[in-house]
């Protein structure tokens, strides 16, 4: 059996040019910090560039699935806003775990891309395999080589500075006073977050979403758009039609190229942002942040928030008049023992012992309503 009839001289590469944009899910979701990066815009290999090139640019960071209410202003949202997401490790929450957390915020410095984080040393990586491939195809004197390594390189520049943008938080410019601003954050997966705050903390990570700015206008960012198209469509030409040994260096550029990628793409979000000006504190409780049951879990959030107001609003908890009586029990509760209601200790209360018996009476009442209604019929 032969695998290289001919032998070496005769291996084709003609399809290393599909390695140049393959890779497309890693490198969109990298893309976003990565253009909030000066280092985005140094000459570089991009596995599969056509990724950053789009039609249009969004205008908000993406949010996460989560209830996010006001525990005493009323304020919701039916998302959490991406940087609140990071800032709080959403993820990291489990089924029925509460946590609360105290933010505060220093003036500088702003959000931001880390300086070293993982995106950039993806950028660095893509510089030095544009070096090497450069100094190759002068060493093997290959034209196309050269100019292949060239417009593949540039285009990354070419998509920088149209997608290079800045992230706008919003700001409370009211002074006028305002109820307490703690708010809850209820999960999918029955999580429960309290975080302690102030307004203008509250506004700009969770009432208000984060806006994106970018430096250049949509006009010029589909003319820069439309050359990087055209850079591309070049670059795959002359690599076509590259020397052996150039293309060879190209495919395993391309290769380890995207692995690095995926692995990026693996790792946490936050490690690619600078969120050191906001300081978060996780207040500790007795009982610990993992429950056994969704009503423990909301029971805890109440006492911790110190209200039930938010519970309705929210719509976390089932519309029935078992549960209407529970929640004006738990409200009982906490203002009876406010020595106990707030950050350390919680109210002596077991909450799925009286659901239990507000459950049981409304049974039997139900049950007795039926039998005089329609006599001896068994139920």
């Amino acid at each position: 059996m032969q695998f290289l009839p001919g032998g070496y001289s005769k291996l084709q590469l003609d399809i290393v040019g599909f390695l140049a944009i393959l890779g497309e899910a890693s490198v969109e979701s990298s893309s976003r910090i990565s253009a909030l990066s000066k280092s985005f815009l140094l000459p570089r290999l991009i596995p599969a560039p056509q990724a950053l090139i789009r039609a249009s640019r969004p205008e908000r960071l993406e949010p996460a699935t989560a209830t996010v209410v006001g525990a005493y202003s009323g304020v919701i949202r039916d998302r959490v806003n991406y940087i609140a997401h990071l800032l709080h490790d959403g993820d990291s929450l489990r089924a029925y775990s509460v946590r609360c957390e105290r933010i505060t915020k220093e003036e500088t410095p702003p959000v931001k891309a880390k300086s070293f984080g993982p995106t950039t040393l993806l950028a660095f990586l893509g510089c030095a395999m544009s070096i090497a491939l450069l100094v190759l195809s002068i060493h093997e004197g290959d034209g196309m080589a050269f100019l292949a390594t060239i417009l593949l390189s540039l285009l990354s520049t070419l998509v920088g500075i149209g997608s290079q943008w800045e992230l706008v938080l919003p700001q409370r410019k009211a002074t006028r006073p305002v109820p307490p601003s703690d708010v809850v954050i209820k999960y999918p997966n029955g999580a429960f977050l309290v975080i302690k705050c102030q307004e203008e903390i509250a506004r700009s990570l969770y009432w208000e979403p984060e806006k994106c700015r970018y430096r250049r206008s949509t006009r010029w960012y589909r003319l820069i758009s439309l050359l990087a198209t055209l850079v591309l469509m070049f670059g795959v030409i002359c690599l076509g039609n590259a020397g052996l040994n150039v293309q060879l260096g190209f495919a395993a550029s391309y290769i380890i190229l995207n692995a690095a990628y995926w692995v990026v793409a693996a790792l946490p979000q936050r490690w690619n942002w600078d969120l050191s000006c906001y300081k978060k504190e996780t207040v500790q409780y007795p009982d610990g942040e993992l429950n056994e049951t969704y009503t423990t879990a909301m029971w805890k959030a109440i006492a911790i928030s110190g209200t039930t107001k938010w519970v309705r609003l929210a719509g976390v908890a089932p519309v029935s008049q078992a549960w209407d009586e529970w929640l004006e029990k738990a409200a009982e509760v906490i203002q009876e023992q406010p020595e106990k209601t707030g950050l350390h200790i919680l109210p002596d209360w077991d909450p799925e012992k009286y659901l239990d018996e507000v459950h049981g009476q409304k049974d039997t009442v139900e049950k007795d309503q039926f039998q005089n209604r329609y006599g001896s019929m068994e139920v």
